[in-house]
């Protein structure tokens, strides 16, 4: 019988919706990554047309025959210098074009800026002589938006061209016309946007597991708290419900004693039925505790367990022939403990252990061995069976709430114990070892004080 086992579709449903939302996002990054990358090649293509343009022979030419042009006007005192000054500004029309090359259209503060470079036909950047405040001569290479600490040396420049070949096809540029014809290359890399977007997926698979962690310890914590609330208002009703029938047992076995002589066989008998209706009580009490802290003393822990035993030794079941239990109990000591609920985790456990023979169809001798012992400070308690065993997905789901492999089962003793011997005791209880159709060892360990 399973209980509470409604996290097995919803878990895969919230995996599957994060896997959606993941691989959604993913897609989208990479929409927006190769529209930006297409706006960067344009962009570098209009400033290698431009270069272009500009470094036609026509132009070079009309450029010199001007100012040719302006010098031999300037000797002749006839021509107005009006005249002059228009021919300076046709002139400086050509720088006009240079910036709208370089800084329009390259190192536009409204796109995004892009590395680049322009290098001649052995892939080497072009230099430029230019004249510092002082009139001396520095030569400035044909890299636009890199940090001068890339290319302050000649292998860290060519390093950085191998690096910008490496991420882009080369964009050409052709000046002239047949084999005269002057090649160049402009190769470029990407901007810091599409840099930091490379890294989103990896962002976003990381974020995206987080959540699916969120969620699913919430889904839970939840169901814990769901279960727990369950089977607490369970106990604490059954405690309700027992407690007048109890009472009620125990006053018509006043009843009956009174009315007996006191010589009478019988008394015996209410003895040992007054014994059990006790039992029930100290039950029904334990149910009434559920949910509340527990009171621990520091008391003998031998009687508590030799006590638990021989309760369940009365109640043996008779399964083709006898059942036996045997005990090896070395171990004593103060261990800080509630009796009545240290009693009632063992109880589970040898209870689970007469089950366990109850459904093992073989002809092996049948028991039950409980033995105690301390080790390294610790007290252990071991439950000992030779039923069934368990199958390594019993042994990983047996003190789940509501876990059973009982038809009639609501699975919630062994979680119970498990919860008086862990949250309540601060030990631990485990399988310490099953086999199927061998047996199985349930072992709980106290801290001794």
């Amino acid at each position: 019988m399973k209980l509470f086992d409604r996290t097995g579709p919803t878990k895969w449903l919230l995996a599957l919706l994060l896997i959606l939302i993941g691989i959604g996002s993913l897609v989208y990054n990479q929409y927006l990554i190769n529209r930006i990358l297409e706006q960067e090649k344009a962009s570098v293509q209009l400033w290698a047309k431009a270069l272009e343009f500009n470094a036609l022979p026509i132009h070079q030419e009309s450029s010199r025959l001007l100012l040719n042009v302006i010098d031999e006007l300037e000797t002749k005192e006839d021509i107005a210098d009006s005249l002059i000054r228009k021919l300076e500004e046709i002139e400086g029309m050509r720088s006009m074009q240079n910036f709208v090359t370089d800084e329009l259209i390259l190192d536009n503060r409204g796109n995004f800026k892009l590395p680049a470079v322009l290098v001649d036909e052995n892939d080497l950047p072009l230099e430029y002589i230019l004249l510092d405040e002082k009139g001396r001569a520095v030569i400035e290479y044909s890299f636009r938006n890199v940090r001068s600490a890339n290319i302050e040396t000649e292998e860290k420049r060519l390093n950085y061209i191998h690096k910008l070949k490496n991420m882009n096809p080369p964009i050409p540029i052709i000046i002239g016309e047949g084999e005269d014809a002057l090649r160049q290359y402009v190769y470029y890399g990407e901007s810091t946007v599409v840099q930091v977007l490379r890294y989103v997926p990896a962002i976003q698979i990381v974020v995206i597991l987080f959540l699916f962690f969120i969620g699913y310890t919430s889904l839970l914590s939840i169901t814990r708290m769901e279960q727990s609330n369950l089977w607490v208002g369970m106990a604490k009703e059954a405690a309700h419900q027992l407690g007048t029938p109890i009472s009620s047992l125990l006053g018509w076995i006043h009843l009956f004693r009174d009315d007996l002589p006191k010589q009478a066989e019988q008394h015996k008998l209410l003895n040992e039925i007054e014994k059990d209706v006790y039992r029930l009580k100290g039950v029904a009490e334990r149910f009434g505790k559920i949910g509340s802290k527990p009171e621990l003393q520091s008391i003998e822990f031998a009687p508590v367990l030799d006590e638990a035993i021989k309760y369940m030794e009365r109640r043996l079941p008779k399964i083709s022939g006898e059942v036996y239990i045997e005990t090896d109990l070395r171990a004593n000591g103060l261990v800080k403990l509630n009796p009545e609920l240290l009693q009632w985790a063992i109880e589970n456990l040898m209870k689970n252990a007469m089950d366990a023979l109850q459904m093992a169809h073989n002809s092996k001798k049948l028991g039950i061995i409980v033995r105690s012992y301390i080790e390294n400070n610790g007290l252990f308690i071991e439950v000992e069976d030779t039923g069934i065993g368990m199958d390594a997905t019993t042994k990983k789901n047996i003190f789940r709430p509501g876990y059973s492999t009982k038809k009639r089962g609501w699975g919630l003793g062994l979680n119970l114990a498990k919860r008086i011997i862990d949250e309540y005791h601060g030990g631990e209880l485990t399988v310490a070892k099953s086999e199927v159709g061998v047996g199985t060892i349930m072992q709980i360990q106290l801290n001794v004080t």
